[in-house]
């Protein structure tokens, strides 16, 4: 489990100290639960003897109450340090995974579901915490105390030594090794159906739409409660098990009071005079506090199989500590290249784009265009670096734009077909473009888009509040407020994601009009369905089944390509 761990190991030798000093509080908290019940038992014995002076008995008493308090007093002390441990490593634990996973956010879909993330940061340090809490503690007291009790009664009796090595070792590595091998892979799929149903319950949540409007409601239901139930039909497995081992391991504590009662009974009987005969219930109950230490090993070692799956997740995520990708500012012109790419979703999904390359030089207008699912959307997160191409490379300057992180902000906007204005002044919403625009400037890119006049007339002007994603403003309006702030960033590529969809024609043409006036000497990239404004475009390609079918400038694919033609031709209604 710890051979390559880079997760888990290291906060043992970081915390050595805290974390032997839980191990020696909890070994004398049981030191102390076993001493109360040894002395109890010949405090008992020797008060139902002959009357004494209470004198005889004195001691006994004052140990009583000394074990009496400390056992409480040392365990608390031990939970104390212990959780204050885990809590302190936790902490570190969950500190690191969000460094780990923050850089790949926007990758994190390639390779997980939605629900996953939430088995990694639910489950997996849930059973880091439980690892040390559960297993590590209890498995570094137990041994020792193993070893303790063994010696000890080594000490009195070779034959009484060996009886409780044999037994305890039962106790201690026995059953535990039986449960790994009966119930363990059951809490490893145990932990895998919950991991499973995180993901699904929350992929068909978010779906839920889909399942009302194909009026398959209750099949959703049936889905979820079949695999519930599978769930709690593994659980019972491993609640039946544990109830028979727990049994067996009652039965091996049984099997170890008789034996220590029948040694003393014949080590301390009358022949060595009647005080030694106290003796016995001393030893005999002082038996029984061990079961507490030693029963959850068992315990611990069958759900060995969820730690070590968690600790294996834990190493599979990129490593924290590793430096990012340092990339040198890049300067102008900027040339885009798609070299030979691939992509698809995941391993079991339709592969989107196959061997795409393309060339995007500075100040070049490029059209791209297919029908939806051709792999358009895909295209445009590959370019801005949100996704990693299975094959292939996507570079601005040869330089990956995956590896450029949030500097790409600095060299590509895009503006959506739904664009989203947030709930604050409008002025707010065109500074997340240029955070130290000035009033005058604003006002400068709202004419330039069209927009001035109709954000004058409003009675507060730019310091006017924007409904929730600017519902108040029609689709062509919240257009022209994300091309403001592009204006404002001033990047020098830039990304039109479909913009025009759903917009009625002569609205269309004239926020199209708006873009590539204003947008004039940068580099756009243009990502639409149909033909109309594609005239102005310096080249065209046509993406079908994620490879090009068709590229090349307007003018020769109207005098060269009869699908070309046919298209714009159905495009315009004819």
């Amino acid at each position: 489990m710890f051979k390559n761990d880079t997760w888990v190991k290291p906060y043992l030798k970081q915390y050595k100290r805290p974390l032997m000093l839980a191990v020696f509080l909890g070994i004398i908290a049981v030191a102390c639960e076993v001493g109360l019940m040894f002395n109890s038992g010949y405090l008992i014995s020797k008060s139902a003897s002959l009357p004494i002076n209470i004198l005889l008995v004195y001691v006994p008493i004052v140990l009583t109450r000394t074990f009496g308090i400390g056992r409480p007093v040392f365990r608390y002390m031990e939970r104390l340090v212990s959780h204050n441990w885990v809590l302190k490593m936790t902490s570190n634990l969950r500190r690191r995974l969000y460094v780990a996973l923050e850089p790949q956010a926007v990758f994190f879909n390639q390779k997980y579901r939605t629900g996953d993330i939430l088995g990694l940061l639910s489950e997996d340090i849930n059973h880091i915490q439980n690892l040390y809490l559960r297993v590590i503690f209890p498995a570094i007291i137990g041994g020792s105390l193993y070893v303790v009790v063994v010696i000890l009664t080594g000490f009195f009796s070779i034959f009484f030594g060996l009886s409780m090595l044999v037994l305890f070792g039962f106790v201690v590595f026995v059953i535990p090794m039986w449960s790994v091998a009966a119930n363990g892979a059951r809490h490893a799929q145990a932990k895998v159906m919950k991991n499973n149903l995180y993901g699904n319950l929350t992929d068909n949540v978010l779906g839920i739409s889909d399942w009302i409007f194909s009026q398959r409601g209750q099949d959703y239901v049936e889905l979820h409660e079949k695999s519930e139930a599978e769930l709690h039909e593994v659980r019972d497995n491993i609640l039946k098990f544990k109830r028979r081992r727990d049994f067996l391991v009652q039965i091996v504590f049984g099997v170890i009071v008789i034996v220590a009662l029948i040694w003393t009974g014949n080590s301390f009987d009358g022949v060595h005079g009647s005080g030694m005969t106290n003796w016995i219930a001393a030893f005999v109950l002082g038996v029984f506090p061990l079961i507490n230490s030693f029963e959850p090993l068992s315990q611990a070692a069958e759900e060995s199989s969820n730690y070590q799956d968690s600790i294996k997740r834990f190493n599979e995520l990129p490593d924290a500590t590793k430096k990012p990708t340092e990339t040198s500012e890049l300067t102008s012109p900027l040339t885009i290249k798609v070299d030979h790419v691939d992509f698809s979703y995941s391993v079991e999904s339709k592969q989107i784009l196959n061997n795409l390359e393309i060339k995007i030089s500075a100040g070049e207008k490029l059209a791209i265009l297919g029908k939806s699912g051709s792999g358009k959307s895909t295209l445009t997160h590959l370019l801005r670096g949100d996704l990693i191409p299975d094959e292939g490379q996507v570079t601005i300057n040869d330089i990956k734009t995956s590896d450029l992180n949030d500097e790409i902000d600095q060299y590509i906007g895009v503006i959506n077909q739904v664009p989203y204005l947030f709930n604050t002044t409008i002025a707010n919403n065109l500074r997340i473009g240029d955070e130290t625009a000035s009033e005058d400037k604003l006002w400068d890119v709202l004419e330039r888009v069209g927009l001035k006049e109709m954000i004058k007339r409003l009675p507060k002007g730019l310091d006017t509040l924007v409904d929730e994603a600017g519902l108040r403003f029609s689709g062509g309006e919240r257009h022209r407020l994300s091309l403001a702030r592009i204006l404002l960033k001033d990047v020098p590529i830039i990304i039109l994601d479909e913009p025009t969809v759903g917009l009625d024609p002569i609205t269309e043409q004239g926020l199209i009009n708006t873009f590539f006036n204003q947008l004039d000497g940068k580099t756009v990239i243009w990502v639409t369905h149909h033909l109309q404004g594609v005239d102005s475009m310096d080249k065209v390609i046509f993406i079908e089944d994620g490879q090009i079918e068709m590229q090349g400038t307007p003018t020769q694919l109207n005098d060269t390509n009869q699908r070309f033609r046919d298209l714009k031709a159905i495009d315009a209604g004819f």
